[in-house]
């Protein structure tokens, strides 16, 4: 029960998460565009030309709305952390990938509670543990035991890793090649909520599939009668 509640955490932050993009970017009176924006610069608070390195306007009228997002993606990415232990493994691996899935949640909460535009350097300490440590998490969990439940996963959680550590490199170092900045960093940024959403499934179909095998367990002596 402990891990279908951490699975379900891991459901729910991920959609608000994506649903909250989706909705204050197309609150705003100007273009905004998943190519070229930060996700951000969804957050910002004031509305002016924002980031001397790719000077562009900046004006998030519901950018409460995003940061509240970021805040309970990062409590509902830790608490599915805590709950869901006995899915990924107990190996070093396992246990590196937890504490550093658990540090890309202070990194959401972080940039949910510090905008760019009100301490810059706060919130690149966020993004940093969530595009560094936490996509580094995820190349542990791709080496996770086979035998653990989200083991059946680790194909999948090794190509995400190998697209988000590959993809946080290009944005850090101002590359975006076919999807642009603005891609690349949702690719780095996504990439765990997306491993969630997929682990989340494995979780609950896994208890599904151990309580139909306990139940044939019970039934058997009375069908053998």
């Amino acid at each position: 029960m402990t891990g279908r509640i951490g699975a379900v955490a891991w459901l729910v932050g991920a959609a608000q998460f994506l649903i909250a993009q989706l909705v204050v970017g197309a609150a705003w009176t100007t273009h905004y565009s998943w190519a070229t924006n930060n996700i951000s610069d969804l957050g910002n608070v004031d509305c002016r030309i924002w980031d001397e390195s790719r000077p562009r306007y900046v004006c998030s009228p519901l950018h409460a709305v995003v940061n509240a997002s970021f805040l309970i993606e990062g409590v509902l990415l830790l608490v599915g952390v805590l709950m869901t232990g006995a899915f990924l493994g107990r190996t070093a691996m396992t246990r590196a990938a937890r504490v550093l899935f658990a540090a890309s949640a202070v990194g959401w909460v972080i940039v949910g509670l510090v905008p760019a535009d009100i301490d810059e350097n706060r919130h690149v300490l966020g993004a940093l543990l969530i595009l560094g440590l936490g996509n580094i998490g995820l190349v542990c969990a791709g080496f996770g035991p086979a035998t653990a439940a989200f083991g059946r996963a680790r194909v999948v959680s090794r190509a995400f890793a190998i697209a988000a550590v590959l993809s946080a490199v290009l944005f850090f170092t101002g590359h975006g090649p076919v999807v642009g900045i603005g891609g690349m960093e949702r690719i780095a940024a996504f990439a765990v909520p997306a491993w969630t959403v997929v682990a989340a499934i494995i979780a609950l179909t896994s208890g599904r599939a151990q309580s139909t095998s306990a139940g044939s367990l019970r039934t058997s002596p009375q069908h053998r009668a």
